[in-house]
């Protein structure tokens, strides 16, 4: 599980190191995701986007996963975001 925050979005990705592709993916770009509310890189938005991210990764059958943080401190919207992901069943 791989995270990326910018100014104004985040991005979440799961990826099968071993063929090298990505597997899964959903961000505040998504979509999908328009209609579930105003998203921006911030706490709340990263808190709801774990647990979305947690599904997408359960319906593609990964239930365990390594957490990159792509250099990121662990508080606040990483802290956040690995946290839902946890509550929503994903397995770090």
């Amino acid at each position: 599980m791989s995270v990326r925050f910018t100014g104004r979005h985040i991005y979440v990705q799961f990826i099968d190191d071993q063929r090298g592709a990505t597997i899964a993916a959903t961000s505040t770009r998504s979509k999908l995701l328009a209609e579930k509310g105003p998203w921006k890189a911030n706490v709340d938005s990263a808190s709801k986007l774990g647990a979305i991210a947690a599904e997408v990764a359960k319906a593609n059958g990964i239930t365990k996963v390594v957490f990159d943080r792509s250099g990121a401190l662990y508080h606040g919207k990483v802290k956040a975001l690995a946290d839902a992901a946890r509550q929503a069943g994903l397995a770090f």
